[in-house]
């Protein structure tokens, strides 16, 4: 069992347990997951490019906290929706380096359209 799948497993029981996967629909852990990412987007949000790059200690603890809320939502929402997000990831990552070829991406921050 995968690291990922260990963790959709316990994710299923402390829901299970709380009588939570009733309120666990697919539209509600993405609202859930859109919110913590906003939530991991304000740790960032008053520092410069350099400050992001090495965040305080306090920062950091703050980043990681909401970093976890945004995986758990994550996991959670593929679990419900039958998807394996380590086999979408892959296949999303393949996509993108067909994209974003090397010879025309290296150094540049273009969407593929414009590359």
């Amino acid at each position: 069992m995968s690291d990922i799948e260990s963790l959709r497993d316990q994710l299923r029981a402390f829901a299970a347990e709380r009588d939570w996967d009733q309120f666990h629909s697919p539209k509600n852990l993405a609202m859930a997951l859109a919110g913590e990412a906003g939530e991991l987007l304000e740790t960032f949000q008053w520092l410069t490019e350099a400050q992001s790059r090495d965040p305080s200690p306090e920062v950091r603890a703050a980043a990681a906290e909401e970093i976890a809320d945004v995986l758990l939502y994550l996991v959670r929402l593929a679990d419900k929706l039958g998807v394996d997000p380590l086999a979408s990831a892959q296949a999303k990552l393949f996509a993108n380096a067909a994209k974003y070829p090397v010879d025309k991406a290296r150094g540049n921050a273009k969407k593929y359209t414009e590359l």
